[in-house]
């Protein structure tokens, strides 16, 4: 292979990456997004928003980490454009909300102990319609 041709196919190589990772972003942008749009709904409900996306290893993420009165609230959101998928809520399966409840134990003992009011599980749900405002829904107590 000469010089010319094994830059050829670099170049293909590194846009056959681009391409695969474009998706990703976009995924991603439209999750920042979500939780942006879920955190503004929950503080205008009135919790308090402690944190977002916080991490525990390989365990898993937390979306949003809440709180309502003296209620820890960890809550999952889902964010779908409209026509595409399955409704958002529809998304958080059993296992997922058994995977957040282990979540939530993780983050209470990171962070001194239970609450005294104990700890609630919410789905917030972001429909993206083609046209017109985002449907943001807060469904408290999932789990």
């Amino acid at each position: 292979m000469n010089t010319d041709q094994a830059r050829t196919e670099q170049v293909r190589t590194t846009r056959a990456r681009t391409d695969q990772a474009r998706p990703n972003r976009a995924r991603s942008a439209l999750g920042r997004y979500g939780e942006t749009l879920a955190a503004r709904r929950l503080a205008e409900a009135g919790l308090m928003v402690l944190e977002r996306n916080w991490r525990c290893g390989r365990t898993g993420e937390i979306d949003i980490v809440a709180r309502d009165g003296d209620v820890l609230v960890v809550c999952e959101v889902k964010t779908r454009r409209a026509g595409v998928f399955e409704h958002p809520m529809a998304a958080v399966s059993p296992e997922k909300a058994q995977r957040l409840r282990g979540l939530a134990e993780h983050w209470i003992h990171a962070h001194g102990g239970a609450p005294p009011g104990g700890v609630r599980i919410d789905v917030v749900g972001v429909l993206l319609p083609q046209r017109g405002a985002p449907v943001v829904e807060h469904v408290r107590g999932v789990a």
